[in-house]
């Protein structure tokens, strides 16, 4: 190496100056650029017309797009004129013109406001047929159907004439009466469909309406059937002693519906109550126009209670019902054993008296465990699933929990009580008859044959109801069937006392 070599310098001056040489690296690449430059991002540098490019040989190429980022930038070329959503092409005039113009696709669900029928009137097709034909299709029609038919328009009016107007009149078609009627209560925010008398009272407390008790005297207007025990105004029995008047769900359900002029906020149904020794809480809900309504009862339980003092912890002496909110198909099936069963899960206290306390002391130490009464308790795998009725929208949850107890205002003493919450799906709130709901759960022949699996699904009352208060889905609770078997004794079978 020559002595003019930047290697051979020796001194200050000549450290400084090969520290500050440039690297070999830093040129890589000289060229000229042009507006032809050619894209870098290729696997060769392929250089175009009037450009000088030199590249250095230990410098690899520069590597290709990932194939996501290739695919995502030809998705987006392939698709820039369509909605990522539904894609479909967007034209912006033709939603321009749309927002100008204002109408209502009569093909979007989701529309607000009437639909306009711009149909041309069909009074005359119906006029052109005979008299005698439209009684003949009327004739297979029950009677709320046949005035329905006649309430249409003033053509069919003249053609079935005022006959079937004059059948609902009769005493025998007061039910039939009652379901025309219910289909007028949009226009009569003032009255209220009386289902005994089959006609609309004028509303008495109007706004104020309060749900009482069931032994007290709350009567919304003045009807002249109000004591008569032959025609008892339809009602569901919530506990012993509480029950809720279908008066209530028609106005709960009607405010919902219409306006809050037709009735009552659904918040004002909930309740807080204590009655022998249990302590209730009922809240109801509106869930696509039908009203839910979710009841919790407690009662504190003894541990190694007795057949005899389980029913006695159960059921009322007045009526032979739970204290519980139930449906009218309780006794079938295995509720009520379930709740027995339940019970007893309740640790018993052990004996620690003489010879007995230290034996068992003793095998506490060898299995190094520690015996707590108070302990939370585990139920089985025949009280734990969730219960549906399969003959009414009612599912029942039965637990053990370690609750407070208050009585004594002195001592902080916590004990196991029963916990029962049902859910129940009341219905629609048009009339006991057409409503199904209601008259499965009340037993009605009109509730005959209703399948809740088939008509629940996979979505749970409960899932429903609790969702909608604490915006949260439940833990996967496993749902049974309430009378596996499906006998239906009733009274006369002695598996639920």
């Amino acid at each position: 190496m020559s002595a003019d070599s930047p290697g051979e310098r020796r001194g200050f001056r000549a450290f400084f100056a090969n520290a500050l040489r440039p690297k070999k690296s830093r040129q890589v690449l000289r060229k000229g650029y042009s507006a032809s430059t050619p894209d870098l991002r290729k696997d060769s540098l392929r250089p175009s017309t009037g450009t000088t490019i030199t590249a250095s040989d230990d410098v690899p190429p520069l590597p290709s797009l990932a194939p996501l980022e290739a695919h995502r930038l030809k998705y987006r070329a392939l698709n820039a004129g369509k909605d990522t959503q539904l894609g479909e092409n967007r034209d912006h005039t033709e939603i321009l013109h749309a927002i100008g113009v204002g109408e209502i696709d009569p093909s979007d669900p989701y529309a607000d406001g009437h639909i306009h029928d711009h149909r041309p009137p069909g009074e005359a097709t119906i006029a052109s047929l005979p008299p005698t034909l439209w009684t003949l299709i009327s004739s297979y029609l029950n009677p709320a159907d046949r005035a329905s038919l006649a309430f249409t328009s003033k053509t069919l009016l003249s053609r079935l004439g005022p006959s079937p107007f004059d059948d609902l009149a009769l005493p025998s078609n007061r039910d039939y009466r009652s379901d025309f009627l219910s289909t007028q209560d949009g226009h009569l925010p003032h009255h209220l469909l009386c289902f005994p008398c089959g006609i609309f009272h004028r509303r008495t407390q109007e706004g104020t309406e309060k749900l009482l008790p069931a032994d007290k005297v709350n009567p919304l207007f003045n009807c002249p059937n109000l004591r008569n025990a032959l025609l008892p105004p339809p009602r569901h029995r919530i506990t012993h002693n509480r029950t809720l008047p279908f008066t209530f769900a028609q106005l709960t359900l009607r405010a919902h519906r219409f306006s809050p002029a037709h009735g009552i906020p659904v918040e004002s149904l909930s309740r807080r109550w204590r009655r022998d020794g249990w302590s209730h809480h009922s809240r109801f809900l509106i869930h696509k126009n039908h009203l839910l309504m979710r009841v919790t009862s407690t009662c504190f339980a003894d541990p190694g209670l007795p057949p005899s003092s389980q029913r006695m912890l159960l059921y009322s002496r007045e009526d032979y019902w739970p204290y519980f909110s139930a449906c009218a198909h309780w006794r079938d099936g295995e509720l009520m054993n379930a709740c027995k069963c339940a019970l007893g899960h309740i640790p018993v206290p052990r004996e620690t008296t003489a010879l007995q306390g230290l034996e068992h002391r003793a095998k506490d130490v060898m299995a190094r465990r520690i015996h707590n009464p108070n302990a939370l308790t585990t139920l089985c795998g025949k009280c734990r699933p969730m219960r549906r009725c399969p003959e009414c929208p009612s599912e029942y949850l039965i637990e053990v929990k370690l609750t407070e107890d208050r009585s004594d205002a002195r001592a902080l003493v916590f004990r196991h009580a029963i916990v029962v919450t049902r859910w129940c799906d009341l219905g629609d709130g048009r009339s006991p008859r057409l409503s199904r709901e209601w008259a499965a759960c009340e037993g009605l022949p009109d509730g005959e044959g209703y399948d809740s699996f088939q008509m629940l699904g996979k979505r749970s009352i409960s899932g429903t109801f609790e969702s909608m208060i604490t915006d949260d889905t439940l833990p996967g609770q496993r749902i049974v069937s309430m009378n596996p078997k499906g006998k239906k004794l009733g009274e006369k079978g002695t598996g639920w006392y």
